[in-house]
């Protein structure tokens, strides 16, 4: 007899959004399953920022401050888990926890949400975004904090 697995609900805000430069690792079926359930925005506001010079999408762990963030809710089963904590490189750089998302079907649902917990103040002083998208201007580039170069607890601010 199989045993049914329970997706998990995770809310994608940044580069793992329909469209955007790591919306692959979503869709690989080598990761794992996922579903794509609604869009959504954050019911408390955040702090979303672009950092570094690789153009990478913060959320930062400031609630209050900011605004309701616009992103994606999938269901994923464990192994697409597993797969984004490589990605966010969780628990080391990124922190998750479950926050409520406000669905565009008006629903609200209980998700898993990568963000930063420590970070320099002066990262508050950039643009605060509701919402991501990577752009000619400002591209995303694939090097980041998984670059030997860099340390895991990088100064975030250039």
């Amino acid at each position: 007899m199989k045993m049914t697995q329970v997706l998990k609900r995770v809310f994608v805000y940044g580069t793992l959004k329909r469209g955007e430069p790591n919306h692959h690792w979503l869709t690989t079926k080598e990761n794992g399953v996922s579903q794509f359930v609604a869009k959504g925005k954050t019911v408390l506001k955040f702090p979303l920022v672009i950092g570094t010079r690789y153009n990478i999408p913060f959320l930062l762990n400031k609630r209050g401050v900011g605004h309701q963030i616009e992103g994606e809710v999938y269901e994923v089963d464990d192994a697409m888990f597993a797969r984004l904590d490589v990605l966010e490189e969780y628990p080391k750089y990124y922190d998750r926890e479950p926050q409520a998302i406000l669905t565009e079907h008006n629903e609200t649902l209980d998700c898993w949400i990568y963000l930063i917990r420590r970070f320099p103040e002066s990262m508050l002083a950039k643009p605060l975004l509701t919402s991501y998208h990577n752009t000619p201007a400002q591209p995303y580039q694939e090097k980041s904090v998984r670059d030997a170069a860099i340390p895991a607890k990088a100064d975030l601010s250039y």
